[in-house]
């Protein structure tokens, strides 16, 4: 694999997998920012359903590094509230796993009328590594219970904080795509309290897989660069229409650029009246 010789074994999946999964939370709201007025920040109606399966590959300097899966599944029936499971799982390609295999997977059961995280799990295997995260809300108490190599921590959270994979599901539902629309997001993951901006930059048409669509490129300010990374930031394009549906995931790095393409679960496009 040309270039990829010079560098570490990490960069190539490490990096591109765990962008996608800041990628996929990291492009959400909640918080202050520029909310349009006539934009009800929780819609009964929402952009995504049960049974919904979107499955992305991902590439690195145009190699396949890997596969990831979005799919909106039933949640617990007991509770105050409906609620759904977001699971998104990772795994890397046959060329990568050789050197440096990756197959991940995370699932958080979501109140579907808030929109906030109950409980998230974190099956992390990557290389030799494998660690298993947990983390319980307690919503009244704006607590978490964050276990982890098998120690638990209590953590005081803002009432808003979203984890690692609700909160892609909560921009689905609130962010207004319009050019300028700006808001900001709590999320906690690691052991820290992230605060991330969110920006659309501009309304474009984007080709793919999916043909051509009309899209909203949202910039997503990360609050830390990485070792790889340029600047630390995401751009992600949402289709217009009612489902919002992420296309295409894209981050810069040192060396070409990581980027996540959907290429099953293109959903027939509704644009909005």
């Amino acid at each position: 694999m040309p270039g990829l010789r010079y560098l570490p074994r990490r960069v190539f999946l490490s990096t591109a997998t765990r962008v996608l999964a800041w990628l996929l939370c990291l492009l959400s709201v909640g918080g202050p920012g520029s909310v349009y007025a006539d934009e009800s920040p929780l819609s009964s109606a929402r952009p995504f359903r049960v049974g919904e399966r979107l499955t992305y590959d991902i590439t690195f300097l145009n190699i396949s590094a890997g596969t990831a899966v979005m799919e909106v599944g039933s949640g617990d029936a007991t509770g105050d509230h409906p609620s759904g499971k977001f699971i998104t799982t990772a795994v890397s390609s046959p060329k990568v796993t050789r050197f440096f295999p990756v197959d991940n997977r995370v699932e958080s059961l979501t109140d579907l009328t808030t929109l906030l995280p109950e409980h998230m799990t974190f099956r992390r295997r990557e290389g030799k590594k494998k660690e298993d995260i947990e983390y319980v809300f307690h919503r009244k108490d704006n607590t978490v219970s964050a276990t982890r190599g098998g120690v638990t921590e209590l953590i005081p959270i803002p009432a808003d904080t979203q984890d690692l994979i609700s909160c892609l599901y909560y921009v689905r539902s609130l962010l207004p795509l319009k050019q300028g629309a700006s808001q900001a997001l709590t999320v906690y993951h690691d052991k820290k309290i992230r605060q991330v901006e969110v920006r659309v930059e501009k309304i474009e048409m984007l080709d793919g897989p999916w043909g051509n669509l009309e899209t909203a490129q949202v910039l997503v300010i990360m609050p830390f660069q990485g070792i790889f990374l340029n600047q630390g930031n995401i751009r992600v394009w949402f289709t217009t229409d009612e489902r919002r549906i992420p296309l295409r995931m894209k981050a810069k790095v040192v060396i070409g650029s990581i980027v996540a393409d959907l290429v099953n679960g293109i959903p027939e496009v509704t644009h909005s009246k």
